[in-house]
């Protein structure tokens, strides 16, 4: 097992555990750790975020039906780029989109990228759609958060149990199921245990591995339309 010593702003320097191991999993697992979240850069390149990622998180009454609608326009705008882009549920309430880039890029970039976007997306769709974290703006809407554009921060792993009575898993998800989840609103239509995305391997395979070796460059950022 190997650890990664990474400065994580206000908060020092953390020993991160690198888990590229069958070995170091079981260990994990052995320790109880449920709920994985890591950075989204690699240990050997802290400084360098391998995705563009948008958390959308829904303030109620809105549920993962409304952040589907958000993720379907995420996804015709990184299109309209030529970019290619990947749905999974956060295992808790809301969806996330994931931009692979694996290119030469800092989170200076991705940070304000991912802000330009959100921020067009506010202003494109007010009624749905709010880019700021304050909890009175957020009723009834779905917060498109690009804040874990962020050295400092940690997203929940593709794959990790949610540390919940009921743990749902973090799954990727078929953009067919999100277009299926926007349509017919059922946000449960979405939620897997664990025993249901491993029977979702079998039957599709990964469907997040392109995230890992899709190389693509951002262009400009965004305006609103």
């Amino acid at each position: 097992m190997r650890t990664a010593p990474i400065e994580m702003g206000s908060v020092g320097t953390l020993d991160f555990i690198v888990c590229d191991d069958r070995a170091t999993l079981i260990w994990l697992a052995q320790l109880a750790a449920l709920e994985l979240h890591p950075s989204l850069s690699l240990a050997d390149e802290p400084d360098r975020p391998t995705v563009l990622a948008f958390d959308l998180d829904p303030g109620a009454p809105a549920s993962a039906v409304q952040c589907a609608a958000v993720a379907l326009r995420l996804r015709e705008l990184f299109g309209e780029l030529d970019l290619e882009c990947f749905a999974k549920h956060s295992g808790s309430k809301g969806i996330q989109v994931y931009v692979p880039l694996n290119d030469e890029v800092t989170y200076e970039r991705t940070k304000s990228y991912a802000r330009a976007v959100a921020r067009a997306l506010e202003r494109a769709e007010p009624e749905l759609v709010v880019s700021r974290q304050k909890k009175e703006l957020r009723e009834g809407k779905v917060l498109v958060d690009w804040s874990q554009n962020d050295r400092a921060k940690t997203t929940v792993a593709v794959y990790s149990l949610r540390r919940r009575e009921q743990p749902w898993a973090s799954a990727p998800l078929r953009w067919e199921e999100v277009e299926s989840l926007a349509d017919d609103g059922d946000p449960e239509s979405v939620r897997f245990t664990g025993a249901e995305v491993l029977a979702r391997v079998d039957e599709h395979g990964d469907l997040f591995a392109p995230v890992l070796e899709l190389e693509q460059e951002l262009p400009d950022e965004p305006t609103a339309s």
